[in-house]
């Protein structure tokens, strides 16, 4: 039998842990915080459930246009309870992915691990230190897969102390929510937290260092949802760089690289992640690291040293728990001699949880500006739908790329509420590489928004038959 561990079970650990006990292997998870990792206890499962909240608050706005009056009530957020039900959630999805772990046999170790020395034959020693003090012990294995995942980055002038100054894993211990919070980071974690505060209606300010929110989307979509933000008041500082954050008696004191100074009670720091490799012995076992000691990884996720494997954030691949869970699977299951097609992050949906979301799959715009990719598209506003009419929305769009001579459909974004689930038509067409004919021939409910992913896709169509 196979013997395989995981340092690290957080989406990619844990999925390859099931993975590797399908095909009969022995397989020990040594995790520090519980089954899920960071991901569940306190980074992607917490933030969503926490939007989930603001959600609610949201389907409150603008109800007279709908005829319905709330008799001048204000809406109250209670933070305590939000944060409670929050933490709540994690635990139980641990719970249940810890349930799930050890129904297929895999055993579980609460401590850390760091690779060992090297021993004789095709194995590698594992040295474990469980969390309850109890002595380090050595594990022999024959696979052994990094999946530490990553720590929230901190700069040494706004060092968080969880009270004023935050990451984004300690903002669901504040006892109310913030009187006004300036949010340092304009990428996708800090363009949620802003978004669901100002949803909270929370005055937010969003410094943002670049000349649009979330520099990296889609330049129409992130143009779109950052008007909606000022729309609804939020004070967005663009070209705007931190250079430091103090607290200032009840509050903090943001210090500009230009010599402004933005004041309010909290600061929540979204500067991005660090990998957490620092004390796994890679550099001593002889893994290459690369900068910013990220493990470097090929698309099977091996390392350069055999049997040494490493998947999620840890690798800085893609930071998404998505990905992260089929580094971890494409790993067990080449590790154990199954086949296995490499990773493709052409056909990786990403989105981002802002209100309207973010969704984004295939080439993107830059690539077929530049020329990179060649393609014809399509952008139609939601604002023609009539299921969008019927539910008010008059922000975002659906956007459609195909190849020019087959119409094969390459990419696209959708910036519409759940923009999430309305990705997956499109990315189901980028995967099975099919055309904007089929797609166009494809009978919608109406009126729904996919309505309008068959409407591009007719106007693609059209376009083709010219």
């Amino acid at each position: 039998m196979s013997r395989i561990v995981i340092i690290g079970g957080g989406p990619a650990g844990y999925e390859a842990a099931l993975v590797a006990a399908q095909l009969d292997a022995d397989v020990t998870v040594v995790e520090a915080d519980g089954a899920g990792g960071a991901c569940v206890l306190h980074d992607c499962v917490p933030s969503k459930t926490f939007i989930a909240s603001s959600d609610v608050v949201t389907n409150y706005r603008d109800t007279d246009e709908f005829g319905i009056h709330s008799d001048g009530l204000a809406i109250t957020v209670d933070a305590a309870a939000v944060h409670a039900r929050v933490k709540r959630l994690a635990l139980a999805q641990s719970g249940d992915i810890h349930a799930k772990l050890v129904k297929a046999g895999v055993t579980l170790v609460k401590g850390t691990a760091r690779l060992g020395e090297d021993t004789l034959g095709h194995t590698h020693r594992v040295r474990v230190r469980p969390g309850d003090g109890d002595g380090e012990y050595a594990i022999d294995a024959g696979t052994v897969l990094i999946a530490t995942g990553a720590t929230p980055r901190r700069l040494p002038t706004a060092v968080p102390d969880g009270e004023r100054i935050l990451t984004w894993r300690q903002v669901y211990d504040l006892p109310k929510l913030p009187e006004h919070l300036i949010v340092i980071g304009s990428g996708v974690t800090g363009a949620e937290f802003a978004s669901s505060y100002l949803a909270m209606g929370v005055p937010v300010t969003l410094v943002s260092s670049r000349d649009r929110v979330m520099p990296h989307e889609d330049a129409d979509a992130a143009m779109a949802i950052e008007r909606v933000f000022r729309a609804r008041g939020m004070t967005i500082l663009n070209n705007s760089r931190a250079d430091a954050v103090k607290r200032v008696g009840d509050g903090v004191e943001v210090t500009l690289s230009d010599g402004r100074t933005v004041t309010g009670s909290h600061a929540l720091m979204a500067v991005g992640s660090i990998p957490n490799t620092a004390d796994l012995g890679l550099t001593e076992y002889g893994v290459a690291v690369g900068p910013g000691g990220y493990v470097t990884v090929d698309r099977v996720s091996r390392t350069n040293v055999p049997g040494v494997y490493a998947a999620g954030d840890c690798t800085g691949v893609l930071p998404l728990a998505s990905v992260a869970a089929m580094q971890g699977r494409i790993a067990m299951w080449h590790a154990l001699g199954e086949a296995v097609a490499p990773l493709r992050l052409r056909t990786v949906a990403a989105n981002v949880f802002t209100d309207p979301e973010l969704a984004t799959v295939g080439v993107s715009q830059d690539d077929v500006d530049s020329g990179k990719v060649p393609a014809r598209q399509v952008m139609l506003p939601l604002a023609g739908n009539a299921r969008a009419k019927m539910a008010g929305l008059d922000d975002g769009f659906v956007k459609l790329f195909c190849r020019p001579a087959s119409g094969i459909v390459v990419g696209g974004v959708v910036v519409a509420p759940r923009a999430s689930e309305l990705i997956m038509p499109i990315t189901m067409a980028v995967e099975n590489h099919m055309t904007v004919n089929q797609l166009a021939h494809t009978i919608t409910i109406y009126p729904s928004l996919t309505g309008s992913l068959a409407e591009a896709a007719r106007q693609l169509m059209q376009h083709e038959l010219e």
